[in-house]
């Protein structure tokens, strides 16, 4: 059974990395309407813009998330001419233009590898409606979490996902969690985070509270702002509008405040796109069906971030 984000009709999921494994890249394929909750203070972008309910594009063809901070942007330029050369994208009258918003996560190495065109057309070719892969692949490849006792104390991050029903339709998650803080469970128990160099768990929020959030206190060690962020995609073949999805997107970005301890900070960029894969164009919900789908949203969201760091490690 199918209870990843591939279960909402529609939707498929690619992932590409490198040959090392220490990056890589995830493409999600519609088309789809989108809309966008921004919560992290040092987020890595491409065309999010589009995913305003006041942009002219109505729908989107594909979402990207990446590895190589700012440089892995480049692999939204294998997405689009993967797209192009099936003839999707926004009709222009000259040619369609594939529209591919694209967020970045912080993973990037000395000299090593950077998510690249061929790596998004890479990620589009292995798109399938089959469950996610989650753990270290694609744009979790090279992700870590709970870096407050420093980078050597920092645990794997990764992909996860899951999804569950409201009434008729499905709503999935995909998460890509590379954050500073710990990842806890429902009973709010840290299942990976900072750990001290014995290896011990070590409680970020009790490191921030101490004001040694170090080995040896001191600062932040090794840790950059910008250079983390959980990215996240909630999705639902339900009829939305885009208004309407920017608030599902909104109340499903509370699940990183369940999840993760500390969360949207100066040092993450976190980025929450809520997508609906039906055709027609949705008037205002009403608010009560749409109170559910963001709780279900949400929901999903929540399991995802807890596999992203527990599931299909490779």
């Amino acid at each position: 059974m199918n209870t990843s984000l591939t279960s909402v009709p529609g939707i498929r999921v690619g992932h590409a990395r490198s040959a090392d494994g220490a990056t890589g890249c995830t493409v999600v394929l519609g088309p789809f309407r989108g809309a966008v909750e921004i919560r992290g203070l040092a987020t890595g972008t491409r065309e999010m813009d589009a995913l305003s309910p006041h942009h002219l594009v109505e729908t989107v063809d594909a979402v990207l998330l990446t590895g190589g901070s700012a440089f892995g942007l480049a692999a939204a330029d294998g997405v689009m001419s993967w797209l192009a050369e099936r003839g999707r994208g926004f009709p222009t009258g000259v040619t369609p233009v594939p529209i591919v918003p694209a967020a970045v996560i912080f993973d990037l190495t000395p000299g090593g590898p950077r998510p690249d065109a061929t790596m998004g057309s890479g990620a589009c070719d292995d798109a399938t409606d089959d469950p996610v892969r989650e753990g270290r692949v694609g744009a979790g490849s090279g992700a870590t979490v709970g870096k407050l006792a420093g980078p050597a104390g920092a645990a794997p991050g990764g992909v996860g996902s899951w999804a569950v029903s409201v009434g008729a339709h499905r709503v999935g998650a995909l998460a890509v969690v590379n954050a500073l803080g710990d990842v806890r469970d429902a009973e709010g128990r840290i299942i990976a985070g900072a750990r001290d160099p014995a290896g011990e768990v070590v409680d970020s929020m009790t490191l921030l509270a101490s004001g040694k959030p170090g080995p040896s206190g001191g600062g932040l060690p090794g840790v950059t702002p910008g250079t983390n962020t959980t990215l996240a995609v909630v999705a639902t073949d339900a009829p939305v509008s885009r208004t309407d999805l920017g608030r599902v997107a909104r109340m499903a970005a509370n699940a990183m405040a369940r999840r993760i301890t500390p969360v949207h900070t100066p040092f993450d960029g976190d980025v929450v796109m809520a997508l609906s894969t039906h055709t027609d164009t949705a008037a205002a919900a009403d608010p009560a069906w749409l109170t559910a789908l963001g709780a279900a949203a949400q929901e999903a969201l929540e399991e995802a971030i807890v596999r992203a760091v527990t599931q299909g490690r490779s």
